[in-house]
């Protein structure tokens, strides 16, 4: 009779996960829906003020231009502070580690044992992780910082995506003058498409009824876009 062994199973991967620390999904999202909707606004106030025209075109084509620069910038800047403090937050894990290694994983193993695990599994699980000193800081910086040290976000990255994602939600409201359009008839079809099929698109994504977020999206463009042009078709009668 002959008995077989069975063989070690290797671990199944069962599913997977979308990077959602990687800093473009944010200002892409953020940029392409300001760029729609201030550019639909602000071409609204114009229209609604002074009438289509040149006036519009040249008003659209500063706002998208602006308005993209504006967003790269400031995501940069806010993306590169983050980063560096958390890269100085980082550095001060790694002091201490060095400093004070036994308090670091009396600390790590206090921590396990919050978490559920009794007294000798948290002390034989923070001594396994504190044998390598990089991997000790990885594990300590995620439970205590909360962030990946070998995936913090790219400031570069942040502000490309949202220099080209305004710009394309900024083109949507002003391409139709580009080709001539006489009124905001056109725009407005195609800036309400782009508001609610973006909405929806970017609830897929996050899980979420894509009719919500599209409806969403929806109304609070053309609720902007109303806005300024009651306001400058206001300002428009009164000055002339």
């Amino acid at each position: 009779m002959t008995v077989e062994l069975a063989q070690p199973q290797s671990p199944e991967l069962h599913h997977t996960h979308r990077d959602v620390t990687g800093g473009w999904l944010r200002p892409a999202v953020f940029g392409a829906m300001d760029g729609l909707v201030s550019n639909f606004a602000l071409i609204a106030g114009v229209v609604g003020a002074a009438g289509a025209g040149r006036g519009a075109v040249l008003a659209g084509f500063a706002g998208l231009v602006a308005g993209a620069c504006s967003m790269a910038a400031g995501e940069y800047t806010s993306v590169k502070s983050q980063t560096e403090l958390m890269r100085a937050e980082i550095a001060v894990e790694r002091r201490e580690l060095a400093r004070n290694p036994e308090g670091e994983q009396a600390e790590l193993a206090a921590l396990y044992r919050a978490r559920g695990l009794d007294a000798e599994l948290a002390r034989k699980v923070a001594a396994g992780l504190s044998a390598d000193p990089e991997q000790a800081l990885r594990v300590h910086v995620r439970e205590e910082l909360g962030v990946d040290p070998d995936d913090l976000p790219s400031p570069r990255l942040a502000a490309a995506s949202s220099f080209g994602a305004f710009a394309a939600g900024a083109l949507v409201p002003l391409a139709p003058f580009l080709f001539g359009a006489s009124g905001l008839t056109v725009a407005v079809v195609l800036s309400v498409l782009a508001l609610f099929g973006f909405g929806a698109v970017v609830a897929r994504m996050t899980a979420r009824p894509w009719w919500l977020g599209g409806l969403r999206q929806l109304a609070l463009g053309v609720g902007a876009a109303a806005v300024t042009f009651g306001i400058g078709h206001l300002l428009g009668v009164t000055v002339s």
